[in-house]
């Protein structure tokens, strides 16, 4: 009898998948929106824990794992309902996969984020949710580094990083950078994009 081989799944610590979305449009509703000024670093959350949208839902109890998303519902924010372009590229997502949290992620010019990990962003992590990165707004001077060496993002792709490794970003431009982070519950389609790449 011929003994099977064990195969072992693998998957790239940066992904390019093959998605492109119109930038224009995005900053288009992010200017609409009349972001504050910030400091340093900026969070808009776009899709949220529901609690957190509607403050008359009560808070979920404790979880014992909050890693997949499953520990609540969660809602679009009334910035997202307000932006036509931002919605159609959170539904196309939607169509295929549960979206947990959307945010988008600016960073002052001349700033940086140190290097970290994100424990439960990594495809083979257990009851991990995977991060979609989709750059929209850049300058040459902008560098995000995974495991020490950049990723070549350009604004409007679309790019699986895992964040479970060390990563780090320098934005040494004089212009701020505007990420849109799109979290995941991996299935199989979104896994047909990761595996083996």
């Amino acid at each position: 009898m011929k003994k099977l081989e064990n195969k072992t799944t693998t998957f790239s610590d940066r992904i390019q998948l093959p998605f492109f979305f119109e930038t224009n449009k995005m900053l288009e509703e992010i200017e609409a929106l009349k972001l504050k000024n910030f400091i340093y670093y900026d969070v808009l959350p776009l899709r949220s824990p529901a609690y957190m949208v509607d403050k008359s839902l009560p808070i979920p109890p404790p979880a014992e794992d909050y890693a997949d998303g499953s520990w609540t519902d969660w809602l679009d924010t009334n910035e997202l309902k307000q932006s036509k372009y931002l919605s159609s590229v959170v539904d196309f997502f939607r169509e295929h996969c549960t979206v947990t949290l959307v945010r988008l992620l600016r960073l002052e010019p001349g700033a940086v984020v140190a290097e970290h990990k994100d424990p439960t962003l990594g495809i083979e992590i257990p009851k991990s949710v995977i991060r979609l990165t989709i750059p929209v707004l850049l300058n040459n001077a902008v560098v995000f580094y995974l495991n020490n060496k950049p990723v070549p993002m350009k604004t409007g792709e679309c790019w699986y990083l895992r964040l479970s490794d060390p990563h780090k970003i320098i934005n040494s431009g004089t212009t701020e950078r505007i990420n849109m982070t799109i979290d995941l519950i991996p299935n199989d389609w979104i896994k047909s994009f990761l595996i083996n790449k």
